[in-house]
């Protein structure tokens, strides 16, 4: 994630202990999923199996012209739970090093999942994960260092509910009869400027730059920034959706592709190509076409096909 925070430098350990840390989390949890997508990968697809109402899916991802290594992971996969089948897509996008968004792409749907009332109450279960996650990456910064990650997450329950969620400047926008339709809250400085002030915090705008919470991150929500914990919020704006036979497809994507692209540019531009996986990769190198610097992570998840 370029130019999510600046002049802040990433006091990691070794190279050999960060690899032995990011192999140990990495095997930590199994996932019992029967259809999953690697970080490492740059592109894929996949379909739902057992719904009656069909889900597909595509990503692509690029790694951005900012100098430091991929900080962008992504979830892609289907899971049988208590006889439904559950589509869980999203993108985390890392400041500072990869090691929350790894460890994001690890453990939050697993803790979502687990909340004992993720099936009579939704959006209480993501609110309480997402809140229980973070909590644990703050406890344990020495070892997952002192960056951060936004997030954008999607559970799709039998092709006929989605349920989103998202903190930071990630994005899922739905094509509706062709029409773009934002279904998350960017979190900006700017627009939660009482908030952070009320935390003790500040908003400033530096020549050429954007609005950053005490002059560093260029979010106002986000996972981890221990630093700056005290003035942010890990708390998702939560959504659900019922999905119809007038939605097409919805576009999951980090700010890399948001930075270039409106809404309805992004619809516009996909909305023909039937195959997610290519959809997801038009979207990705035509961001970077446009000049865009940062990771650009996509997923396109289509319904009814």
């Amino acid at each position: 994630m370029m130019e999510k925070q600046s002049s802040v430098s990433s006091s990691y350990s070794t190279t050999k202990k960060k690899n032995e840390f990011l192999n140990m989390i990495k095997t930590a949890t199994c996932l019992s999923s029967y259809t999953s997508s690697s970080s490492d990968s740059g592109t894929g697809k996949g379909r739902s199996k057992s719904s009656s109402k069909k889900v597909s899916h595509g990503f692509h991802l690029l790694e951005g012209k900012s100098g430091h290594d991929m900080e962008d992971y992504h979830v892609a996969e289907y899971r049988i739970v208590n006889g439904h089948e559950l589509g869980l897509f999203a993108i985390f996008d890392g400041h500072l090093g990869d090691r929350v968004p790894t460890y994001l792409k690890q453990h939050l749907f697993n803790n979502i999942l687990e909340e004992p009332n993720f099936w009579t109450d939704p959006a209480m279960a993501i609110k309480n994960a997402y809140r229980s996650t973070d909590e644990f990456i703050l406890e344990n910064s020495k070892k997952l260092g002192i960056g951060g990650s936004t997030a954008v997450t999607a559970i799709v329950v039998d092709g006929k509910h989605i349920w989103l969620a998202n903190v930071g400047d990630s994005r899922a926008v739905l094509c509706e009869r062709g029409s773009a339709n934002q279904l998350t809250v960017d979190h900006e400085p700017h627009t939660e400027r009482t908030k952070i002030e009320k935390r003790g915090g500040f908003v400033i705008t530096l020549p050429g730059d954007v609005p950053r919470v005490n002059g560093q991150l260029a979010v106002a929500r986000a996972f981890g920034d221990q630093s700056l914990k005290a003035h942010l919020s890990s708390e998702p704006d939560v959504r659900h959706v019922p999905i119809d036979t007038s939605m097409e497809f919805v576009i999951l994507a980090s700010d890399g592709l948001w930075k270039v692209m409106k809404n309805q540019e992004a619809v516009d531009l996909v909305k023909s190509v039937k195959d997610p996986q290519a959809a997801a990769k038009r979207l990705s190198t035509e961001a970077v076409a446009r000049k865009s610097k940062d990771d650009v992570s996509c997923i396109v998840i289509r319904f009814g096909c």
